[in-house]
């Protein structure tokens, strides 16, 4: 997403490096965020760690990267457009 799309929805984010975030920082954020939506990930076959060791792999292969928003000054993992 470019400066103009996130303007037109009302955000202003910037890209922040995941190796530039204390990795238990990091860590963190990725359960956050694979846990948001209330799945039992043992009911599924894989634990929340798996989960965070799947996101961990999209953000170093650049399918998901970490934006900030300037504007609600919080942080959140989206996907890459490619």
């Amino acid at each position: 997403m470019n400066e103009a799309d996130n303007s037109a929805q009302g955000e202003e984010g910037i890209e922040i490096p995941y190796v530039q975030l204390d990795p238990d920082t990091l860590r963190r954020m990725i359960q956050e965020f694979v846990s948001r939506d209330g799945a039992d990930w043992a009911e599924l076959g894989c634990s929340l760690d798996d989960k965070v060791e799947q996101v961990l792999a999209q953000l170093r292969n650049r399918q998901v990267k970490v934006v900030f928003d300037l504007r609600s000054q919080t942080a959140n993992l989206v996907t890459c457009r490619c």
